[in-house]
């Protein structure tokens, strides 16, 4: 029995609509502003939390230590 062709224009035309949804959503997901706040807003929560603030602390000490390293033996 063949299909009618109304039919077949609704299908085509709901096909459509989701996949005008589906690729809006992609473009949303993909946005480089939107991905570019959303690792810096990951950034700041990391530098604040405890962890962070750890991490902080070492890296700051770590610098510290080759500094002074260099500048005592610096004279070599």
């Amino acid at each position: 029995m063949p299909r009618d062709p109304r039919e077949i224009q609704l299908e085509i035309d709901a096909a459509r609509e989701s996949l005008a949804a589906t690729l809006d959503h992609l473009a949303y997901r993909g946005s480089p502003t939107r991905l570019k706040a959303q690792g810096r807003d990951a950034v700041q929560r990391f530098l604040t939390s405890t962890a962070g603030k750890a991490t902080i602390g070492a890296l700051g000490l770590l610098v510290t230590l080759v500094v002074v390293q260099k500048v005592r033996h610096r004279g070599d």
